[in-house]
């Protein structure tokens, strides 16, 4: 795999003043606000002018008056998250640069089924699935898909309303999801097996970690709440963790993702086959997070993390960085 390139920059004042973006009206407000914080400090601690900045409409005021340089985002979500390309266009048009993915591939990621018909035009394995529009049949789709399913919107994250569905009965609650949610839905084939997920630093795919929930299933209680998850990293040995590495990394860039994100795959137990559940192009950077466990694997801690990612609004060589 490639080797990560060392630092561009050891000047703090190469960034200017920098808006850390947080919060928002997403369903992840608080897991963003965690994240946050959490930026703020270490690029703080490193000399960075960085401040924050909570929601979309806050950022629009401070860039009219010209109070920010770059934009480091960590709002997750989409509807005033910071991650379905609504934000990434509006800072292309003020020119200002900013972390993470442009405006086709963070819209595109956000939308769980689109980017499942993209990897698989380019050949790249998802589960099987079926797209429920609102008010679509269920239970017909259950069955015609065949349990184990997972039921799940499309354009939402941090396991938010995700139903699992093991038999029939699950299917009433699959049902009162799908009617709560009232939005397109993801049924999905559940894969029985080792859940694992890949970070991606630039050109580089981070070691794997295999997450390894108390309970059956990796929820939103066990991501960010529980400390009883263990997480294995590397999550594979050998020639399977650098396979994991490159369907990850080839992932990505099918989607048209550059920066930093996230590659949540499946390792299917019986048969040991791969399969790519989704991207995530804002990852947590909580306590509880995945992308700065698999970092430290590789001698770089916390801060240095949100450098790197800091360091990808600079341009390539030197002069005034493109938004």
């Amino acid at each position: 795999m490639s080797e990560i390139a060392p630092p561009r920059t050891t000047d703090p004042r190469a960034f200017g003043r920098v808006a850390v973006l947080m919060g928002g009206t997403s369903a992840e407000r608080e897991v963003s606000l965690d994240s946050g914080r959490n930026v703020l400090e270490a690029l703080q601690s490193r000399g960075v002018d960085a401040h924050a900045v909570d929601g979309i409409p806050a950022l629009v005021d401070a860039l009219v008056h010209g109070k920010f340089d770059r934009v480091f985002n960590i709002l997750h979500g989409n509807k005033g998250g910071g991650e379905d390309g609504v934000l990434q266009g509006l800072l292309e048009a003020f020119e200002v640069p900013y972390t993470g993915c442009g405006v086709l591939a963070s819209a595109l990621t956000m939308d769980k089924i689109r980017t499942k018909q993209v990897w698989l035009s380019a050949g790249l394995p998802t589960p099987r699935f079926v797209r429920l529009a609102p008010g679509a049949d269920v239970r017909a789709a259950a069955l015609q898909l065949g349990l184990p399913v997972f039921v799940k919107p499309s354009s939402e994250g941090s396991s938010v309303g995700v139903a699992r569905v093991t038999d029939e009965a699950g299917i009433e609650e699959a049902i009162r999801v799908a009617n709560a949610y009232g939005g397109e839905m993801l049924m999905e084939q559940m894969v029985v097996g080792d859940e694992l997920t890949v970070g991606i630093l630039g050109e580089v795919a981070l070691p794997s970690i295999r997450i390894v929930p108390k309970g059956e299933w990796y929820d939103y209680n066990a991501k960010y709440i529980a400390e009883d998850t263990q997480y294995l990293c590397p999550g594979l040995d050998g020639a399977d963790e650098d396979a994991i590495r490159a369907l990850a990394l080839a992932a990505f860039r099918a989607a048209g993702c550059t920066g930093w994100g996230r590659v949540d795959v499946m390792r299917d137990r019986a048969g040991g086959q791969l399969t790519l559940l989704e991207v995530n192009t804002a990852p947590g950077m909580t306590s509880h997070s995945l992308v700065p466990k698999a970092a430290r694997q590789l001698g770089i801690g916390f801060e240095a993390l949100c450098w790197r990612i800091l360091e990808q609004t600079l341009p390539a060589t030197g002069g005034e960085a493109r938004a």
